[in-house]
């Protein structure tokens, strides 16, 4: 494959032939791999401001992809950077013992999130969803896992299966089968998981009424933000968070993606449902790495009397806590989210009449600043919805037309597109005036 307008981008091209000599693959995350959807390169980048960003070739974008999420508040802001650079320069990097910024931000945190009573902080997604499942085991004595395929919670072994498995080769719809993301996964972990449709209500619940002394944790992103973005039905999270606590199950909110972003308080707060325990990441650090674990104290003990070790060396190190003490108090300030929802919802909606204009079958999924176009002509409640009917041929098309005109977010239809504090009305009128003429050519 090659992109159609490849002048635009020949020093990426380059540049990525110079990477892969010495770089496996020539990036160092699969989500920028060719077989992820930049092919046949990914776009090398200059920089970033606010919501725009700049490649190597000189072409400049608004930028929807945000580092797959963190940059919620935008490229470099400048309250953020400012507190790492005082941060760094007044006391240090990591010192592997404690620090009061960290008491700060552990008490912001359970402010904002509906459901945190205690809080760990750890470097990564992966990590807290790793420890949020041992937590779980270890506080129910249970060994089994509820996990949702379609989602992806990390890369650790534990969970990184049937994140987007063939249908025709994965069990029924109604009775998924473990499938491990690739090789070098012990397949005795299969045991250790039952793999369920998102959205069946009445799956879950017979599910549980068969399996729940054996479940130690249901864990789940409260929207599911790896297959595109796909909305809970109504009423599905109220009866996952009842029949979980039922049934003694732990409820993990995995809101690596929608923590920070849907509300202060994530999507929990969003939605008004509380989880045992919840894990955080990009948003959290205004594009910082930095995680967080939280939740109720009596599973958090665990953790405060050793029975369960939860270590890092570069956990709450003074740059990561001086980042998100930072963030945190930006989100905080009243009307925020008010005026992101604003712009986000007049994105969301302007591309819905774009399309509905054009005669193009398109479907916006989404919440706030979260969503994703589905090329596709029904509903989609569920990852085989969308393995077997949205198209990514046409969202390839789309994804470069809208590239080739200075909008940018990530090629692969089972990503999302992204808005941040940084994005204005004008940014917005900007990429629907892009969209109308892709649309045209879709269509055509």
């Amino acid at each position: 494959m090659i992109y159609r307008n490849a002048a635009r981008y020949q020093t990426s091209r380059t540049l990525f032939e110079q990477a892969r000599q010495t770089i496996s693959g020539g990036v160092n995350s699969t989500a920028r791999a060719t077989w992820s959807g930049w092919d046949p390169h990914p776009l090398f980048v200059e920089g970033g401001q606010g919501a725009y960003l700049t490649d190597v070739d000189g072409n400049e974008y608004i930028d929807y992809l945000l580092g797959l999420g963190p940059m919620i508040l935008g490229h470099r802001p400048a309250k953020v950077t400012k507190a790492v650079v005082e941060a760094i320069e007044s006391h240090g990097t990591v010192f592997a013992l404690p620090a009061v910024p960290e008491m700060e931000l552990a008490a912001k945190l359970i402010a904002a999130v509906p459901s945190i009573e205690q809080v760990r902080l750890c470097n990564t997604g992966t990590e807290a969803v790793l420890y949020a499942i041992r937590l779980a085991r270890a506080f129910t004595g249970r060994s089994k896992i509820i996990r949702f395929e379609g989602m992806y919670h990390g890369f650790s072994d534990g969970v990184y299966w049937s994140k987007h498995p063939d249908p025709e080769q994965s069990g029924t719809d109604r009775a998924p089968i473990a499938v491990p993301q690739g090789p070098g996964m012990p397949a005795g972990l299969a045991d250790s998981l039952i793999i369920l449709p998102w959205n069946d209500t009445a799956l879950l619940r017979e599910v549980l009424e068969r399996h729940g002394h054996e479940i130690a944790a249901v864990l789940t992103e409260p929207v599911m933000c790896n297959t595109g973005c796909i909305l809970p039905k109504p009423g599905y999270l109220e009866a996952m968070r009842e029949e979980t606590s039922r049934h003694g199950v732990v409820l993990i909110f995995d809101e690596v993606i929608t923590g920070f972003r849907l509300a202060l308080g994530g999507a929990q707060a969003h939605y008004g449902i509380t989880p045992d325990l919840s894990t955080f990441a990009k948003g959290l650090g205004g594009g910082f790495p930095v995680a967080a674990l939280g939740g109720r104290k009596d599973i958090m003990a665990l953790v405060a009397d050793g029975t369960v070790s939860m270590a890092g060396t570069y956990a709450a190190n003074v740059i990561a806590v001086a980042a998100a003490n930072a963030a945190v108090d930006e989100l905080s300030q009243p009307g925020r989210y008010e005026m992101l929802y604003e712009v986000s919802d007049k994105l969301r909606h302007g591309l819905e009449r774009v399309f509905a204009d054009a005669g193009v079958p398109a479907l916006l999924a989404g919440v706030g600043p979260v969503f994703q176009v589905w090329f596709s002509e029904t509903d989609i409640h569920d990852y085989r919805d969308a393995a077997r009917h949205a198209s990514h041929a046409i969202f390839r098309r789309w994804w470069e037309g809208m590239l080739d005109r200075g909008v940018l977010f990530h090629p692969g239809a089972f990503e999302n597109l992204f808005v941040s504090f940084a994005h204005s009305h004008d940014d917005v009128e900007r990429t629907l005036a892009a969209a109308r003429e892709v649309a045209t050519l879709l269509r055509s």
